[in-house]
């Protein structure tokens, strides 16, 4: 591994361990924004551009460094700006630090991972060009795929970044319109649970099965061929 690329490690843990060390954590949890919300709303509204855009950087960071808080974030946008305002800046936020994390893995480990594995994800690779982006609607939309992993496994492969981009900022937009829209009642939200209500869940799954009819008639079409 070549001095660029340990820098860069560097600087991420750093990072992580700044967070961790400073117990920045405690600020994003459901009781301590349920606590700061006049105060964060009446913020909100003397300064309003300012608040976006520090809201956007912090949901980049958390979401590149794959800190805690996501859910905490997303609610939190829904509460100081509204469902459909907060559901577009978390679009923003959480693309762009997914982006992040992907050109890094891809940057810093893909080339190792290609030379190491390179004929045993050859197949992989050829079905990721062709229809990469819908196998990522699937996994955005399914709820039971980690982000994190999603965006690092993306960047060891062969997933164009066009695809990874569009695939992430449509297939996150389900989910996060859920939680910012309990954020924007956040009285009534007891707990992040509630929010993902099997009904929830099992919609956000037949979304991500439905992303998934073109590469299944794709395969029909070729094998009757």
């Amino acid at each position: 591994m070549n001095r660029g690329k340990i820098i860069v490690l560097a600087v991420v843990a750093v990072l992580v361990v700044l967070f961790f060390a400073f117990d920045l954590g405690r600020y994003l949890t459901l009781e301590s924004l349920k606590e700061n919300r006049a105060a964060l709303e009446q913020y909100a509204a003397s300064h309003r551009l300012f608040t976006v855009g520090l809201f956007i950087t912090i949901y980049i960071v958390q979401t590149a460094l794959a800190l805690p808080g996501a859910a905490v974030l997303t609610v939190a946008g829904g509460a100081l700006f509204g469902a459909v305002a907060g559901t577009i800046y978390v679009n923003i936020g959480a693309s762009a630090g997914a982006t992040l994390a992907f050109l890094l893995a891809r940057h810093l480990f893909r080339a190792e991972v290609q030379k190491r594995f390179g004929q045993s994800v050859e197949a992989v690779n050829r079905e990721l060009d062709r229809s990469g982006i819908h196998y990522l609607l699937f996994l955005r939309l399914v709820p039971v795929f980690p982000f994190f992993l999603i965006n690092i496994a993306a960047g060891l492969t062969s997933l164009p970044f066009r695809s990874f981009l569009v695939g992430t900022m449509i297939g996150i937009i389900p989910g996060s319109f859920v939680y910012c829209y309990a954020g924007a009642s956040l009285a009534t939200v007891t707990s992040l649970k509630d929010i993902a209500s099997p009904r929830v869940l099992g919609a956000l799954a037949l979304l991500g099965l439905f992303a998934m009819v073109p590469v299944v008639y794709e395969k029909i079409r070729q094998r009757r061929r």
